[in-house]
């Protein structure tokens, strides 16, 4: 399978995927655990406008909750849970006839309300109106896998028409937050280089990109139960398409990818698996640009203070920063001294402007780049999760991984793989004579 996946990188893409430079001791990690997180995961609704190749959610028809039990859902967060901002998502959230009203309720409850959308629905009043009930930021879900009316077939290129247009009407209603995701598939992987390239060419106005590995939530490989039942797989949504391609691509070998066009490309700061300390579910860049030029890439240590900082100030480490705050970045430079990531930028700051003064008046941005890898099949069955995951909701006033929420939904607690028995015919023997010869199935060891 590992080697299938090698194969179609080099082929497809002409570059080798297998060689990166940093490690879990080189990146800072995040500091973000169950009870003290800088994001949690609210969903009011499990309806949709839209169909998502990859999707973990059953698209539900008059699933809204009301407002009582999304009140409640809060106060789960509140009484388990330090946050700082609170994805609303689905489903799409903005299907929800009572979408200000949550955005007003989060933003009671002292946190920063962000919005997880398909942006079909998004309208300038609206909008408007979400920015009186006080939300923070929206983080748009835009890909190729998409069934978007009018932009079928469209690729990733193609598709930044649409993000540009989403992300000008939140810059013209100003102090809002923008982010794009986007599932990557083997499909539209040889875009990501290019959608970050894009991404630096309108930094004024996109704070976060986001790229999602695909990842099966079924193997072949498996047999699957609850308890000592076994699991018809038939009855339970999720998407069950396996293929080595799609499923098992990491993050390193993505950032191998983004280096073909930005060479010094270097996260700073990871989540861990929790089976695999060494694999990198979260991983995160931040760099420091402006729309013509990358100067560099911060470090962990400078993650680590302004995490640091923000917790003791406000006993909630950092999600979304404020847009008046990122583009503000020429003020990271006094950060020279405690990493290398930022001299280095610093340096080539001023080189740029010794070469051209007019750079002066060019704003430098922060952005953040952030590759996720979520949940990963292990040979003996055991799912590697995201240790310390932001994307956590609720279930029965209990913290659970909103990414495999469907299988409580469906049989109210987790489902456990077991790897099936291998069988290959074996001769087990040959006569004497080499007249008999005879072969059965065994097991494969």
């Amino acid at each position: 399978m590992k080697l299938l996946k090698t194969i179609f990188i080099k082929n497809d893409l002409g570059v080798d995927m297998n060689k990166h430079n940093f490690t879990p001791e080189t990146l800072y990690r995040l500091p973000w655990n169950l009870a003290d997180n800088a994001i949690s995961w609210l969903e009011p609704t499990s309806q949709c406008n839209l169909y998502c190749d990859g999707c973990y959610r059953e698209n539900r028809k008059y699933s809204h909750q009301p407002l009582d039990e999304v009140r409640e859902e809060l106060m789960v967060f509140k009484n388990n849970r330090k946050t700082d901002s609170v994805s609303i998502a689905g489903g799409e959230p903005l299907l929800h006839p009572h979408i200000v009203e949550i955005v007003k309720m989060v933003k009671e409850l002292d946190w920063k309300p962000v919005i997880n959308s398909n942006g079909e629905l998004l309208t300038p009043e609206l909008l408007h109106e979400l920015k009186e009930a006080g939300v923070t930021g929206f983080t748009f879900h835009i890909d190729s896998g998409q069934k978007r009316k009018g932009w079928n077939g469209k690729n990733e290129l193609e598709l930044n028409e649409l993000r540009y247009k989403l992300a000008k009407m939140l810059k013209d209603e100003g102090g809002i937050s923008c982010s794009f995701n986007m599932t990557v598939y083997p499909e539209n992987i040889k875009y990501v280089p290019q959608l970050i390239k894009w991404g630096k060419e309108h930094i004024d106005m996109v704070h976060v990109m986001v790229f999602i590995l695909y990842r099966a939530a079924f193997r072949n490989e498996y047999d699957y139960y609850v308890g000592t039942d076994k699991v018809d797989l038939d009855n339970l949504f999720y998407n069950k398409e396996d293929s080595p391609e799609r499923s098992e691509l990491s993050s390193p070998e993505l950032v191998d990818l983004i280096r073909t066009e930005y060479p010094d490309f270097m996260p700073c700061a990871f989540l861990n698996g929790t089976k695999k300390p060494d694999s990198y579910k979260w991983l995160l860049t931040g760099r420091l640009a402006n729309k013509h030029k990358v100067f560099g890439y911060v470090g962990p240590k400078f993650m680590e203070v302004v995490q640091t900082f923000k917790h003791v100030f406000t006993d909630s480490y950092l999600a979304y920063a404020k847009p008046t705050l990122i583009r503000k970045a020429r003020l990271y430079f006094l950060l020279s001294f405690i990493n290398k990531g930022i001299w280095k930028a610093c340096k080539n700051y001023f080189r740029s402007i010794i070469e051209n003064p007019k750079a002066f008046f060019s704003r430098v941005h922060y952005q953040s780049i952030m590759i996720i890898q979520p949940v990963d099949h292990l040979e003996n069955g055991e799912m590697n999760m995201c240790d310390g995951c932001p994307d956590i909701t609720t279930y029965n006033n209990k913290l659970v991984w909103s990414c495999r929420l469907e299988e409580l939904y469906k049989y109210g607690e987790w489902m456990r793989a077991i790897p099936k028995e291998k069988k290959e015919p074996v001769k087990i023997y040959e006569n004497i004579n080499n007249v008999e010869k005879s072969t059965e199935e065994i097991p494969s060891k």
